[in-house]
């Protein structure tokens, strides 16, 4: 693909939006970013992109920029539905994200994971995976660093390992992914998307555009996995089955069985990871790394070794014998359903941020069985005591601070409280990473409060 001389538009001034610019200008291109942000809502970015001569359209997308653009490349995140991007493509102009645009330029083999919830932690556990089989790996994409900062170090690994988003999906043209990895599909992102379906459809295009001998690993446990999976028509391995092509998933194990080749058991335990939708993570990414040429020596290495990752079902600290975990990351009523399922003891659940669409009665048969209260914050709590008030306790908050309070105040010794909001961050806060942060200082205020 060739980039020099053409006049290119990154749409997104933030970390992706840049390195997407830095990569096109060091290749040739005339480069503008376009955000709808005013300058100072875009901390030093402006003023950097300025030093290294890459324009700036700020506060507002200019159309002739993009109507008269060669290409147009969003950041992630940007919806591909808004008005300036609508009519370029109806101008003829080619869109894509920068997955799309990266993946034009990796030779390595690239291994994909996507899914409402799990994806992050498969990813990384993934690569981990890998490098303990003696793998040179870049792990990247939605999981933090871009492909496109991959490509500007030019230090090329063998293997690429790059978690996908649905919305990096619906700008993809050409991505293709030698092993591709679904593991769920739940209700997400509804205020973005026209439907389920189209959510649904949009996660299944991480196989769009795989060959014959490409593998797609599919968590068939979820029927709209199993689904999308019906119509492949290349290799492909699943997760929870029996016989052959298949991982099967236990408390205390993992079992690989693939034709051609020895039976791979994976001990579950010295995992940190909880619940069944963990085993499954695991297994998930066991499939991929073997596929992509891991050993059986390296994926068990990673599993006993892995701690999970930050705002996941994070252990902060115990006061007065109760456990308080960080799940700032359950930003959708599934990812708070499995974290209450992966508790043995009772649970006190603090919810709530800006509502995403879904029902929260949803929850309703797992509160039943572990939790002894909810407490509800932000701009989605009227909902949450709406909806959950006629089966379990459930008080409301005014801020981080006094839901753990009271959190901790309707727990008993031995129990956990639980901050899973099955909302998005942004009624309160930046985003679910400093959601998470200032949870864990509250949790460690409580504690100074009570010795």
């Amino acid at each position: 693909m060739k980039l020099s001389g053409k006049h290119i538009v990154v749409v997104g001034l933030a970390r992706s939006g840049a390195s997407i610019a830095r990569f096109l200008a060091e290749r040739g291109a005339s480069v503008v970013i376009s955000d709808a942000k005013p300058r100072e809502a875009l901390g030093d970015l402006p003023a950097a992109m300025e030093a290294e001569g890459i324009a700036l359209d700020l506060s507002g997308h200019t159309p002739h920029l993009f109507e008269s653009a060669d290409l147009v490349v969003l950041s992630p995140g940007v919806p591909h539905t808004i008005a300036p991007i609508k009519r370029a493509r109806e101008m003829g102009v080619s869109v894509v994200g920068e997955i799309e645009l990266a993946s034009r330029f990796i030779e390595a083999p690239m291994l994909a994971v996507t899914g409402t919830n799990g994806k992050t932690t498969t990813t990384a556990l993934l690569g981990e995976m890998l490098t303990a089989s003696g793998k040179k790996v870049f792990t990247g994409g939605n999981i933090g660093t871009p492909l496109t900062e991959y490509l500007r170090k030019d230090d090329p690994a063998e293997v690429v390992v790059v978690e996908v988003s649905s919305f990096q999906l619906d700008t993809i043209e050409s991505f293709r992914p030698h092993v591709a990895v679904l593991l769920n599909i739940t209700d997400d992102h509804l205020d973005r998307y026209p439907d389920f379906d189209a959510y649904k459809r949009s996660k299944g295009r991480v196989f769009e555009n795989q060959h014959q001998d490409d593998v797609a690993i599919l968590n068939t446990a979820d029927g709209h996995v199993a689904d999308i999976g019906r119509v492949l028509r290349n290799r492909k391995l699943t997760i929870g089955g029996i016989g052959p092509n298949a991982a099967a998933v236990t408390r205390n194990q993992v079992t690989i069985r693939t034709p051609g080749l020895p039976e791979v058991k994976i001990d579950l335990s010295k995992s940190s990871l909880v619940g069944e939708h963990n085993r499954q993570n695991i297994a998930a990414a066991a499939l991929a790394a073997l596929s992509a040429g891991a050993t059986p020596e390296g994926v068990q290495d990673a599993v006993d070794n892995f701690q999970g990752l930050p705002h996941r079902i994070e252990y902060v600290d115990t006061v007065s014998g109760v456990k308080f975990y960080n799940d700032s990351k359950a930003t959708n009523i599934d990812a708070v359903e499995k974290a209450i399922t992966g508790f043995d003891d009772p649970i006190v659940v603090i919810m709530g941020g800006r509502h995403k669409g879904g029902h929260f009665s949803a929850l309703t048969g797992a509160l039943k069985k572990k939790a002894r209260a909810i407490v509800a914050i932000g701009e989605s709590k009227k909902k949450i005591v709406s909806d959950l008030a006629p089966c379990i306790k459930t008080v409301e908050a005014g801020d981080l601070d006094d839901a753990v309070s009271k959190a901790f105040s309707k727990a008993r010794s031995g129990d956990a409280v639980v901050l899973s909001p099955a909302c998005s961050s942004f009624d309160m806060f930046t985003n679910y990473n400093e959601r998470g942060d200032k949870f864990r200082e509250s949790v460690h205020r409580l504690k100074a409060q009570h010795g």
